[in-house]
């Protein structure tokens, strides 16, 4: 079922995105041209719990959606970075909280039709605000905590809206036995 690729050629590249034109040949033989790949870096985001059984999000502008959101902290990795320790880094920056008890929950792609990147999902628990957030430039950012009743009547309202992560939030619901299966 796999395609072979048979060229590839950049039409746009910027820091953040790279979008790629591919002539790829399907195994009946049918050429494929352009099939347009969109580059972006791969990213972790947190679910962190509190020692008081709160999750943490973050409430920030998202310009695409022309809205402000409720999501979970995260970031995309630095060049060279693990995905766990980039997903720690971030939790310390963007909230100030920290855990010890930092375990890995999924990996998936978010959009694998069109994007080529990879998301990473960590979940913190018995977290505590112990340093300084750190933002960065342009990151604007009001850091939020919800009880799991709060948390599982703000899913069903519809009022996360980074459809990625809920994947990700129900994981950590079920791990922590917030949810019933």
């Amino acid at each position: 079922m796999n395609w072979k690729l048979l060229e590839s050629k950049y039409v746009y590249r910027d820091r953040w995105l790279h979008a790629r034109a591919d002539k790829c040949e399907l195994p009946d033989g049918r050429i494929m041209e352009p099939y347009y790949v969109i580059e972006v870096p791969d990213w972790t985001n947190m679910v962190i719990i509190t020692k008081d059984e709160r999750i943490v999000l973050v409430k920030q502008y998202r310009h695409a959606l022309g809205a402000t959101t409720l999501e979970l902290p995260g970031g995309m990795l630095e060049e060279g970075e693990i995905p766990m320790a980039s997903a720690i880094r971030e939790m310390q920056e963007e909230t100030g909280y920290v855990s010890d008890e930092v375990e890995f929950l999924m990996k998936i792609s978010p959009n694998p039709a069109l994007h080529n990147n990879t998301a990473y999902f960590y979940l913190a628990k018995n977290a505590e605000i112990l340093v300084n957030t750190n933002f960065d430039p342009f990151e604007d950012i009001i850091i939020e905590t919800f009880s799991k009743e709060e948390l599982k009547q703000l899913l069903l309202d519809g009022k996360l809206q980074h459809g990625v992560q809920q994947g990700a939030i129900y994981q950590a619901m079920l791990k922590l036995k917030w949810l019933h299966w």
